[in-house]
């Protein structure tokens, strides 16, 4: 094997020009945005439980509004980003979500009204929990766009080797967000109130998209991209002897969700978001009420422990980014590098098993195992997601995508319901931490039993070419 052909691929790669890497910038900054704007609420839930009387059911089902609409959305969200495509997609998704994120400020009004459009049908409900389930559901449907335009932009922008790497960087925007809100939004709420928190951070989108519509074209429309770059970009697209006529025509086929449905590597890549995303959607809403309801900590007490625990994340993320490259020089195909990344990655989670038991060392000790945990999904993410653009056309690659984030929402809906109802009932019997060691147990688990039956699904890599 020569030793230095990882490093002339990178040297030829630099040579070519580097504004994929611009494009990347922008999905990494939408990314942080899409989880600043999520990450408020779970931030002002111990605060908003005590203003408003919210029991852990009470928040979970406003958790879980997010989810359940965030999971049906994804599914035409994937549709609508392959339909209009990956630009004006964008523009649609981030001005909802920036909307939604801005109605959380006026949602005990909302609530209000909800609340009497629902007496007529007698049901009776809370103002502020309807309130805020609305703005949840909105915020919801935009944010499910995120994920499926950016996958689609990193397949039009980044060449397969090299697709994973870049998935890791956006995605580690996740992590960011998840950084910045701890640090921002107790101190926005401390001087200005809650209110203005929501609507300070909801604000940030709009900035983003202006520089979104002045910076993003398709790379064949993309003025600031060099042809060396785009032919590099092209590389292992289309094959040398396939006409552009005939690419043209492919490209225009439309894919039914029944199409895609029929193989097994879109139920592959489903049933691995559906069994590891409630994992996050736990760990993003469920820490900051774990510090508290464990450890007395509240306001600006989290936001050092949150901080280290999301910057772990951050290595994770790009770190798994990068993993199957080491594999793919070695020759594997680019779906068995990525699975072989994968095991590896599955078992880090493990450790989460330990965080309930040794807690009461410190609380550091479930912050840094919770840390590896979390850290272990986002390099599992950055690799799951790139499973499908390198089997599935890019024509049909947000479709698949938007396949698999509605069974990873479902998945979150159950797991995040599942924790209210343990968590109400741990707490009704005086033993809260026994039902964050069934929550946790369940967390670290999680991986394995995903890749077990992904591997079952796709033994091995089998590229999609009759669609």
């Amino acid at each position: 094997m020569n030793l230095s052909e990882p490093v002339n691929a990178q040297a030829v790669a630099q040579s070519v020009g580097k504004y994929r890497w611009t494009i990347c910038a922008l999905l990494f900054f939408a990314t942080t945005v899409n989880y600043l704007d999520r990450q408020v609420l779970s931030l002002l839930a111990p605060a908003l439980s005590v203003e408003f009387g919210w029991s852990n059911t009470d928040y979970a089902n406003i958790a879980a509004a997010f989810q359940f609409v965030y999971a049906i959305s994804m599914l035409f969200a994937g549709r609508v980003v392959d339909k209009i495509g990956t630009k004006a997609a964008y523009v649609v998704a981030i001005t909802i979500w920036s909307l939604g994120a801005l109605m959380h400020a006026f949602s005990v009004p909302m609530g209000q009204a909800g609340v009497a459009i629902l007496g007529v049908f007698g049901v009776a409900a809370v103002p502020s929990i309807v309130g805020f389930m609305i703005s949840r559901a909105v915020l919801a449907v935009g944010e499910a766009g995120n994920f499926p335009a950016a996958i689609k932009a990193t397949a039009e922008y980044f060449p397969k080797k090299e697709r994973s790497f870049a998935t890791g960087i956006f995605n580690s925007g996740a992590n960011v967000g998840a950084i910045l809100a701890p640090i921002a939004v107790p101190v926005l709420a401390a001087i200005w109130g809650w209110q203005a928190a929501f609507i300070m951070i909801g604000m940030l989108g709009f900035i983003w998209m202006s520089v979104w519509l002045w910076l993003y074209d398709k790379p064949e429309q993309q003025k600031r991209l060099s042809s060396a770059e785009l032919a590099y970009i092209r590389s292992d697209s289309i094959a040398p002897a396939e006409s552009s006529e005939a690419a043209s025509i492919a490209a225009a086929k439309k894919v039914s969700w029944l199409q895609l449905l029929k193989y097994r590597q879109t139920w592959a890549f489903a049933f691995g978001k559906f069994m590891t995303d409630g994992v996050w959607w736990f760990f993003l809403f469920w820490l900051p009420t774990y510090l508290a309801a464990q450890y007395g900590m509240k306001g600006e007490a989290i936001v050092l422990p949150l901080a280290v625990l999301y910057s772990m994340t951050m290595i994770g993320s790009i770190g798994g980014g990068w993993m199957p490259s080491y594999f793919m020089s070695r020759g594997y195909a680019p779906y068995d590098g990525r699975m072989k990344a994968m095991l590896a990655i599955a078992f880090f989670p493990l450790v989460v098993l330990l965080a309930q038991p040794l807690g009461a060392i410190s609380y550091w000790v479930p912050v840094l195992l919770i840390g590896v945990g979390a850290s272990a999904h986002q390099a599992w993410s950055a690799n799951i997601f790139t499973t499908v653009s390198d089997m599935f056309p890019q024509k049909s690659v947000a479709s698949v995508i938007g396949i698999g984030g509605m069974a990873g929402g479902i998945g979150g809906v159950l797991l995040t319901k599942l924790g209210g109802w343990v968590f109400d009932y741990y707490k009704s019997v005086n033993n809260i931490g026994t039902g964050y060691m069934i929550m946790f147990t369940i967390c670290a688990l999680a991986y394995l039993a995903a890749w077990l039956v992904m591997k079952a699904l796709v033994p091995r890599h089998k590229e999609i070419t009759d669609l």
